[in-house]
């Protein structure tokens, strides 16, 4: 070894190998990096070592926008520009088979029981008029879980807004229409029985008193009954139909019109005194409809009508009649050129003091 050369310090550690080529470069000595910029759009601090959460579409009841008219309820948004049609086809289909359904039911069980009417050319299904006002009313009534069905499942809207601009049926508003549309009604009824006695008095085309058991037995099928069936018919026309067509009309009044042609002509051709009376009480109670956002006012009134039209026949045997409502007589439009805005009037301004929700909320 020669001394006169510097050796370099002795170490007990061997000489680190070179670096390898493929490393990546040290970031020793270099400024730390800025914190990667939050998505664009994402909640806040969410930063790209994160997925983006992206929106889904609502797999549940959609509500049309705040402030929407009773007729506007199905405007949420769902089922395209056409999704009517469909709701519409899918829905009548629906009732015109439940109606067939149970029509058919009350037939094969009148034939099961041999209570079937005498006459072979009867439209009845029963000796019985109270065995067939079962299947007559419930053939109506089987509409109101069919049309909450459509606006829930179809339309994909909460099923209480078909009742109300609130997704509810308001029974305290109900109860106070109840307190002036029976005794009005009542007093409608009473005026057109003295109007027309001598023309023809109440019972004359009756068996009369059916006695007491039958006719209280009547009288609780009737209680029982009568409001879904009047129910019924309100949601239909008064209802689910005016929300349906308000899905593409501009105005409440088209849906309004053509809800009360076709309930009109629902009740069949009669006298056209009848007729007029049914159109001109539905387009009083469609515009009522609109005005307080709900049917909890027409209900009632609908249901006092069949309540004390029921319990009348049901007292003097008339129950086995086949008549409606299409073949009242001319002093009935009469008097229902007085009583329908009557009554429309006075509960719309009670709603308008009480601040009735007429929009949703």
């Amino acid at each position: 070894m020669n001394p006169d050369v510097p050796q370099p310090p002795h170490s007990s550690s061997p000489p680190s190998p070179p670096p390898s080529p493929w490393a990546p470069p040290s970031s020793a000595g270099e400024p730390p990096h800025p914190p990667a910029p939050a998505w664009p759009g994402g909640p806040g601090g969410q930063g790209w070592d994160r997925p983006p959460e992206w929106s889904r579409p609502p797999t549940g009841p959609v509500r049309a926008p705040s402030g929407s008219r009773y007729d506007e309820q199905g405007r949420n948004g769902q089922g395209g520009r056409f999704g009517w049609i469909g709701e519409l086809s899918a829905v009548v289909g629906l009732v015109v088979a439940g109606v067939l359904v149970v029509s058919i039911g009350g037939f094969v069980l009148a034939e099961l029981l041999d209570a079937g009417p005498a006459d072979a050319d009867s439209d009845l299904f029963f000796e019985d008029p109270v065995a067939d006002l079962v299947v007559q009313l419930l053939g109506i009534a089987i509409a109101i879980p069919i049309v909450l069905w459509g606006a829930r499942v179809i339309g994909r809207r909460p099923a209480g807004t078909v009742s109300s601009v609130v997704g509810r049926l308001r029974w305290g508003w109900l109860g106070r229409c109840a307190v002036v549309g029976f005794p009005l009604m009542a007093v409608q009824i009473g005026v057109l029985i003295a109007w027309t006695w001598n023309d023809e008095p109440v019972g004359e085309s009756g068996t009369g008193f059916p006695g007491w058991p039958v006719f209280l037995l009547s009288l609780a099928v009737i209680l029982a009954l009568v409001p879904f069936q009047a129910a019924a018919e309100e949601y239909v026309f008064r209802g689910w139909l005016v929300q349906v067509i308000g899905r593409v009309a501009r105005t409440p009044w088209p849906a309004v019109a053509v809800a009360s042609l076709l309930f009109a002509l629902a009740h069949g051709f009669g006298e056209l005194s009848g007729f007029l009376l049914l159109l001109y009480s539905a387009l009083w109670w469609g515009w009522l409809v609109i005005r307080t956002g709900g049917l909890e006012a027409v209900i009632v009134m609908h249901v006092a009508n069949n309540l004390l039209a029921f319990g009348l026949a049901a007292g003097f045997g008339e129950l086995a009649s086949t008549e409606t409502a299409a073949d009242a007589p001319w002093q009935a439009m009469v008097a229902e050129l007085v009583f329908a805005p009557l009554y429309c009037l006075t509960v719309a301004r009670i709603a308008g003091r009480r601040g009735i929700e007429r929009v949703s909320p």
